[in-house]
């Protein structure tokens, strides 16, 4: 009696020959839009461009910021926050966050949480 042919499971196959995982822009995007929202300061109706090259990104931030938050510490946490989230939660280096601040909107400044 012959043993049956047991299909192989991902263990059994090397990992250059398992295939990839594709991040469409659009994902990184709203990813690190989210990030950046997550941040004291930062206003409504952040955007985000992104362009990925293999295993990296490089994001473009409009970023407002809220009125009379200081401009140049909430730019930094927010590129440091959102390099570091997109980076964990899509798996690449993040390579470059641009800024741009559009506009400074006269809102209250809240106290954000991350959960």
């Amino acid at each position: 009696m012959t043993a049956a042919a047991v299909p192989a499971g991902p263990a059994d196959i090397a990992p250059e020959d398992r295939g990839r995982t594709t991040l469409a822009e659009r994902a990184v995007r709203r990813i690190a839009a989210r990030a950046a929202g997550e941040v004291d300061g930062v206003g409504e109706d952040v955007q985000v461009g992104a362009r990925i090259d293999a295993e990296s990104a490089t994001l473009d931030v409009r970023l407002p910021v809220r009125y009379p938050a200081p401009v140049g510490r909430t730019t930094e946490q927010a590129r440091a926050h959102v390099s570091a989230r997109t980076a964990e939660l899509t798996g690449l280096t993040v390579r470059r966050v641009d800024i741009t601040v559009p506009a400074l909107p006269n809102e209250p400044v809240t106290t954000r949480r991350v959960l």
